[in-house]
């Protein structure tokens, strides 16, 4: 085509074809890529990933002879990415647990409502939001190997699917200081 133009001859059919083909081909798959990095971004999997960060926690201080208590920790996910907690450790506890508490049954007048709590194996902590453990929402239930007091500061880490472990302290603190009535 460009040796017709040179000679002053017009493109044959053909050589016209040949060339929108070849025009074509690399604007089609310039098209396709832009389709799927859409795609891969409107599904969380571009942009940065989670940042978390772990506030200071609270360990509510055991009742006399039990030797389970609750822990509470403030995440934040400052990251474009979704994470979730699938795991807490401590060198200073036993068994750790991670606890969902819902409302079951009908609350209110003539109703019997109450609160159902079960084990569960993650929290999700969604990109640009935090996650606020409470009583009543989530919870780290936890078997202290050695009996503490009001005020001992408690290592643990927290496991993050996509950010990795992040390490962070929890004090002792008596229930009813935190607006937590003992059981």
């Amino acid at each position: 085509m460009v040796k017709a133009v040179a000679e002053g001859r017009r493109p044959s059919r053909r050589s016209l074809r040949e060339g929108l083909l070849a025009t074509l081909v690399p604007v089609i798959a310039c098209l396709t890529m832009l389709v799927g990095l859409t795609a891969w971004t409107k599904a969380g999997a571009a942009g940065s990933p989670a940042r978390i960060d772990v506030g200071v926690g609270r360990v509510l201080l055991p009742a006399a002879g039990k030797e389970r208590t609750t822990a509470f920790f403030r995440i934040a996910n400052t990251g474009d990415s979704d994470d979730q907690l699938v795991g807490v450790t401590s060198p200073v506890a036993g068994e750790i647990t991670l606890n969902r508490h819902e409302r079951v049954g009908e609350g209110g007048e003539g109703g019997e409502g109450g609160e159902a709590t079960r084990t569960v194996s993650s929290a999700n902590i969604p990109a640009g939001d935090f996650l606020v453990m409470t009583p009543t929402t989530l919870d780290l239930t936890i078997k202290v190997k050695t009996r503490r007091q009001v005020g001992d500061a408690l290592p643990f880490v927290l496991h993050f699917r996509r950010s990795g472990p992040v390490e962070a302290v929890a004090f002792v603190v008596r229930p009813r200081d935190w607006g937590v009535s003992s059981k």
